[in-house]
């Protein structure tokens, strides 16, 4: 791949934006229609994840960069966290919280390797 020019480049912030859409999806149904609190939880954290990393990559250096995919990345375990309520309320079948579930571990071992990559290029620049 040619150097990343913007954020809509980057593969992490492509599978977070699925993600998103997979979030919204499941939160749109009925079962998570009475439960505004956990829905609108799960979508904020879900868009909170694909925000970081375009707002992180948009600001003017590594450092900056690099706390906003660290904070993208604790997104993910905490919309995780939100799948195991939604799976155990019944909000969720199984293979509705697998699927999405694997989603997020995915973009977040996607982000976690983006930061060491941002970290090791911190470290190249200030040597």
């Amino acid at each position: 791949m040619g150097r990343v020019e913007k954020f809509e480049d980057l593969v992490a912030w492509q599978k977070a934006r699925r993600l998103v859409a997979d979030v919204y999806r499941v939160t749109s149904r009925a079962e998570f229609r009475s439960d505004f609190s956990l829905r609108d939880q799960m979508r904020r954290a879900a868009v909170s994840i694909m925000s970081n990393i375009a707002e992180g990559f948009e600001r003017s250096g590594l450092g900056e960069f690099h706390q906003f995919l660290v904070i993208a990345k604790a997104s993910c375990g905490e919309l995780r966290s939100q799948l195991y309520v939604s799976q155990d309320v019944g909000y969720l079948a199984e293979d509705e919280f697998k699927n999405i579930h694997d989603k997020s571990i995915e973009v977040g071992r996607i982000i976690g390797g983006l930061r060491q990559a941002v970290s090791n290029k911190r470290t190249k620049v200030s040597s």
